[in-house]
């Protein structure tokens, strides 16, 4: 399985960006992507996944700002909205296989930046 990330940037607090992730390869076996970030120093944090059901889970932190969709070609996205400088990391897309609780596959994370 491979996961292609795309559409982090600058952006001023208030602001929104849209995170988008391909999945390519084998990709039958997968149940649940998601998107984790990370600031240097810290450890790798879970911000939001969805299962091929489309049941969710957010981090608390961006519940009610964040959201995580899944479309049929395989992509899935995060609209991030009303940003805060807090929320500044690389993020990267995940995928977990069947009965896995952690992810097994991961993207090559791209740079979300929040300032003014």
């Amino acid at each position: 399985v491979q996961l292609q990330a795309s559409g982090g940037g600058l952006v001023q607090p208030g602001g929104s960006l849209k995170l988008s992730c391909a999945a390519s390869g084998s990709i039958f076996g997968i149940n649940t992507m998601g998107w984790y970030r990370q600031v240097p120093g810290k450890q790798r944090e879970l911000a939001a996944t969805i299962t091929s059901r489309g049941n969710t889970n957010y981090a608390d932190s961006v519940k009610g700002r964040f959201a995580i969709s899944l479309s049929r070609d395989n992509m899935v996205y995060l609209q991030m909205n009303s940003l805060k400088p807090e929320d500044s990391a690389i993020y990267y897309c995940s995928a977990n296989t069947w009965g896995s609780i952690n992810p097994n596959y991961w993207g090559q994370g791209t740079q979300v930046t929040v300032s003014s």
